[in-house]
């Protein structure tokens, strides 16, 4: 009887559906793991069995083979044979294969029985293989290997009680499994570099030091022992290979020799393989001209779907953000507190979080695309293009990562071996438009191009707003290739790497595992929004607000209140005589109106004459030919270190009012009103809106993205040269738009 936890190691290739099982298993029990000196995270969960056994999983990577090539790849094995002080050594592995691919995936299966600890295989995705006609004989098949198998269905939560069962009842009889028999000649250089190593080594890792060539555990052991080892290597290899045993062929050979068999035991296939369903749309999705214009229609689609979907969310935490400030407003009296709850907070922070339900909802497309199989079908669609660059397909799924955020996306880069090729994908990954950009272009878009409607009749036909955003997000699916291509012509020359990659069997995504990956990305936001956004917040607001006095002495704070009093007086007799059925006289309503323009320009006497302010007007003249005020240029400066800054920024930067304007934002009207009045820009706000957009789709305005690839390039020189050609591009994206946009609006007339 079991007293302990146990813990559960899951590994399985890519598109298995180990990390479907995961979710099934632990429910909403996980947490992510972060481990010294290496960018990789491993998921850890947790559920309860029959009986009251707590049961801990780890979820690895997604791998081919246990053949590691980098520190980080060595994570999971250091993990499974409990070199890893973090974790226990794992009790039970769980090899999760596909059904429709055994031949395959039980390649890796195969190795995991080299560990020496008990081996437990879950056979995913039956449904699938059974419509493609093929039987597998589980029974059979654990016979054959000699460890439990077990036939589940991971998106339907079919078997999981089985092989909960199976877990436990392999945990307590702790049986190693056979491993896969080398030849003869083989296990001798085995046992004899054993000796050399010494026993600290343990034997799994001495069979892949003979194996890997020029692999991690080669290059670790041969800078711990010494020159002679390698020498060793080098001579046991040649060996081998004069006895016709060449290393590292002969893995490949003996596993697929063990594979085939067992296979061929207890699997079924059709004498004719039937064409399915999955076939019949790959004819479409995989065409390079059909399935390019169904990638350009889907994202076309998601951003036009954030326009329409995400507005009455928006509507309701804007009015709360509204709701709060005015409250605070109410009970605090004037000064620096207020102004720091009030201005820099509630309004600032706020600002960024009403873009929460767009980025909720891009991030649920990108859960359905990737669950749904779409993902590898866009990244073998986008090898063509990308190995016209020096690139693969292999870099295209960082790059397409990058779309949520830059940082998972410069980590992704670890699948890439070539060190060429993977600082080139770095590079270019922020490039791609985050979900961070998101509330930027959001804002300026309803802005500056809103649907034409009754009370916008100046405005668009209803495809221009998701069509505009759809375009920021091409800039840098266009741009990114040719950067990488001259990079690859240059600073990191290169052969173009082939590409081989699986395409899954489409599946249904699961309901928990898309609204899951929304709740992550939310609550990721807004923690951002509680950290790094806050203190960006606080510090322009104090930049903003201090010096808080006129040349006089007058606080602004007072001068303020004394108009607001003027105007609510007024308000209070207008809307006394509008009670008692009275016409307003127009000296009341121009009181109001006066009281509301000297408040105005009280707001923009205090915002010039601010510390923010002076560095902005002594910069003007470098952001004018982008066709940016200071305030603008002041905003994208200070969201260096994050891009949702910008909106916080514009919200303190101009005085937005008590009065919500389109969307239930005062934010928009503001704009629309202050960038149209402008006597130097006047006519071009919509040319104005792009350059802002072009800008910030461009330049690396992100702390975190400059951290992890200095993480993974080992040195400040690559992160300074991504952020030098990035903000140089920026720059010259929004000077070529501005200039030219100018240029047809005077053409135009």
């Amino acid at each position: 009887m079991l007293t302990k936890t146990v813990t559960v190691a899951l590994v399985g290739n890519p598109n298995a559906g180990k990390t479907t099982l995961f979710n099934a298993l632990s429910g909403l029990r996980q947490r992510v793991g972060n481990y010294p000196g290496v960018t990789v995270e491993l998921k850890k969960g947790s559920f309860t069995a029959p009986g009251g056994i707590p049961i801990d999983l780890i979820d690895l990577p997604g791998t081919y083979s246990l053949a590691a090539r980098s520190p980080d790849e060595m994570v999971a094995v250091d993990l499974l044979l409990g070199r890893r002080p973090e974790e226990p050594r794992p009790d039970v592995v769980l090899s999760i294969v596909d059904a429709t691919n055994l031949d395959r995936h039980l390649y890796l299966t195969s190795q995991l029985l080299d560990l020496g600890e008990p081996v437990v295989l879950a056979v995913n995705m039956v449904d699938a293989a059974e419509a493609q006609g093929i039987k597998v004989d589980c029974p059979r098949l654990a016979q054959e290997m000699g460890i439990p198998v077990i036939p589940i269905q991971a998106n339907k939560g079919i078997g999981l009680d089985a092989l909960t069962a199976a877990l436990l009842a392999a945990a307590q009889a702790g049986r190693s499994p056979r491993g896969v028999a080398f030849p003869v000649a083989f296990e001798k250089e085995v046992a004899a570099l054993q000796t050399e190593v010494g026993t600290e080594v343990p034997g799994f890792l001495t069979r892949r030091l003979l194996l890997d060539v020029g692999g991690y555990t080669e290059q670790w052991l041969v800078a711990k022992q010494g020159k002679e080892l390698r020498e060793q290597l080098d001579a046991a290899r040649k060996r081998l290979a004069d006895a016709g045993i060449p290393v590292p062929a002969v893995e490949a050979r003996t596993r697929f020799g063990w594979v085939r068999p067992v296979v061929a035991a207890a699997v079924t296939k059709p004498a004719v393989r039937a064409v399915t369903w999955t076939d019949r749309l790959d004819k479409v999705l995989t065409h390079r001209v059909w399935g390019t214009l169904v990638f350009l229609g889907l994202m076309f689609l998601v951003f036009e779907s954030i326009f329409l979907w995400a507005k009455p969310l928006m509507e309701m935490i804007d009015g709360v953000r509204q709701v709060s400030a005015k409250w605070v407003e109410g009970t605090m009296s004037p000064g620096p507190l207020r102004g720091l709850l009030s201005d820099g907070i509630i309004k600032g922070v706020g600002s960024v979080l009403v873009f929460l339900p767009q980025i909720m909802i891009l991030f649920g497309f990108i859960a359905v695309l990737e669950d749904c199989g779409y993902m590898a079908r866009a990244a073998f669609l986008m090898d063509r293009l990308m190995s016209k660059c020096g690139l693969s397909g292999k870099s295209f799924i960082p790059l397409l990562s990058s779309v949520a955020c830059a940082v998972p996306g410069v980590m992704s880069t670890r699948v890439i071996e070539n060190r060429r090729d993977r600082l080139a994908t770095i590079m270019v990954a922020p490039l791609m438009s985050c979900s961070a950009r998101l509330p930027v272009y959001v804002l300026l878009i309803a802005t500056f191009l809103p649907v034409a409607s009754s009370d916008r009749p100046d405005g668009f036909p209803w495809w221009v707003p998701g069509l505009t955003l759809f375009a920021m997000y091409m800039l840098g699916f266009i741009l990114a290739p040719i950067i990488a291509l001259l990079l690859k012509r240059t600073l990191l020359k290169g052969a173009t790497p082939v590409f081989v990659m699986e395409l899954p069997a489409y599946k249904r995504p699961t309901v928990r595992g898309v609204l899951r990956r929304m709740m992550d990305a939310g609550y990721a936001f807004v923690r951002r929004a509680g950290s790094v956004i806050l203190w960006s917040m606080i510090l322009i607001w104090v930049m903003l607000y201090f010096p808080y006095s006129d040349a006089a002495g007058v606080n602004y704070d007072d001068r303020i209140a004394a108009v607001e009093k003027k105007k609510d007086t007024a308000e209070e007799e207008a809307k006394a005589l509008e009670t008692a059925g009275q016409e307003v006289p127009e000296e009341i309503q121009k009181a109001i109106t006066d009281a509301e323009e000297e408040r105005n320009a009280i707001n923009g006497e205090w915002k010039r004459n601010s510390y923010m302010g002076r560095v902005g007007r002594f910069l003007e003249p470098a952001f004018e030919p982008l066709g940016w005020d200071w305030r603008i240029g002041m905003a994208a400066i200070a969201s260096f270190p994050a891009r949702e800054v910008f909106v916080g920024m514009l919200g303190m930067v101009y005085d937005l009012g008590d009065e919500p304007g389109e969307g239930g934002s005062a934010l928009p009207d503001t704009l629309r009103k202050e960038w149209t009045a402008d006597p130097a820009r006047g006519r071009y706000a919509v040319v104005v809106a792009l350059s802002v957009m072009v800008f910030v789709a461009l330049c690396l305005q992100c702390a975190s993205t400059l951290a992890v690839i200095h993480r993974e390039t080992k040195g400040w020189a690559w992160p300074a040269f991504t952020f030098a050609y990035m903000t140089t591009l920026a720059y010259a994206g929004a000077f070529v738009t501005f200039q030219v946009g100018r240029l047809i609006v005077n053409a135009t007339g």
